[in-house]
């Protein structure tokens, strides 16, 4: 079986030997290809408990950038090793350089806009950052992305993320739409929008909000009797069942390129709410809303899905929402190819 080595800049937790990490992703494509390739995953080390344990055999994690970089150099002694790097960091740009320089074409994996995330979290200066190594990394390497404007008019794959599997399409119900109850499922980051969110809704005492994802210490800076916070959800019956439990998804992000919860959301026939930043993850997809980032627009929209639930969620049966199968099976033929 071929060897494939995938590079991520997510942190990832050791217990006992075994190893957990926070984004679903990282658990789940290693884990899917793991049945193509003889899988290694080079990742950080976290000294902070992780939620998603990773069921593959071949894992190393390093605390420093010298002994990852190391890893990267010591996995090339294997001629026949393919790689795919997982989004654009510091650390998996310097390992794409590196297996450039030893000969190697690694492909990346774009999950979302990198240009976008770093103004958020450094402002222009991120941006210039980022647009040094999205140059740099697109003539080095073959690119893929979950969207086709993230690849900024260069050349790569463009495939369809997704978390799904038949469950998610079972048993779908209508709830109860008395109480407006808004529900996110993400990390709580700045760039997530979801302090944003918060504060436009904290003087609204008619709209509960359950926030799935709650961090270390991050329920400490929510003071709100309308706001519930859920640590990450393992169990998929238990994640189901809080999409059924609420009748309006909400994803408040600055950024996003194809988001998994959204998916899940129009799965469980949710009516879906983002603010004109990431319009663009509507697509042709029904039932996904676009609000301005104001209290004014955001009522006006839970006021038009609230009226008008029963016709909505009859028309979101029409959307066609791609499996984590179809994702892995994409992944996998890019790499055969290339």
């Amino acid at each position: 079986m071929e060897k494939l080595f995938i590079i991520s800049n997510e942190s990832v937790y050791e217990n006992d030997k075994k190893f957990f990490c926070d984004n679903i992703d990282l658990k789940s494509t290693p884990e899917g290809l793991s049945s193509s390739f003889e899988v290694n995953l080079i990742a950080r080390r976290s000294k902070k408990i992780r939620n998603h344990f990773i069921n593959l055999d071949k894992i190393k994690i390093y605390s420093s950038f010298i002994s990852f970089i190391s890893a990267v150099i010591k996995s090339t002694k294997n001629n026949n090793s393919k790689y795919l790097l997982i989004s654009l960091s510091p650390y998996t740009f310097f390992a794409c350089i590196i297996l450039w320089l030893l000969k190697k074409k690694p492909l990346v994996y774009l999950r979302s806009n990198g240009f976008d995330e770093y103004k958020i979290i450094l402002g222009h200066f991120g941006v210039l950052i980022y647009s040094i190594m999205f140059s740099i990394t697109a003539n080095l390497s073959v690119l893929i992305s979950c969207r086709k404007y993230i690849l900024k008019g260069k050349n790569g794959y463009v495939v369809n993320p997704s978390q799904l599997d038949s469950e998610w399409k079972l048993n779908q119900s209508k709830p109860n739409l008395e109480k407006i109850n808004l529900l996110y499922v993400g990390r709580m980051r700045k760039e997530k929008g979801i302090f944003s969110l918060i504060n436009i809704i904290q003087n609204n005492n008619d709209i509960n909000l359950t926030i799935v994802g709650e961090e270390n210490d991050s329920s400490n800076k929510l003071k709100h009797e309308k706001i519930k916070t859920i640590k990450i959800v393992h169990d998929q019956k238990k994640l189901i069942k809080l999409y059924d439990d609420n009748n309006i998804f909400i994803l408040p992000s600055y950024t996003e390129g194809q988001p998994m919860a959204l998916m899940e959301a129009l799965s469980r026939l949710r009516p879906s709410i983002v603010f004109k930043e990431i319009e663009h993850v509507v697509q042709n997809r029904v039932g996904v809303f676009i609000s301005d980032r104001n209290y004014e627009s955001l009522i006006k929209t839970i006021n038009h899905i609230i009226k008008n639930y029963v016709s909505i969620q009859e028309s979101m049966r029409k959307n066609y929402l791609p499996t984590n199968k179809d994702f892995i099976k994409s992944v996998k033929n890019i790499i055969l190819e290339k």
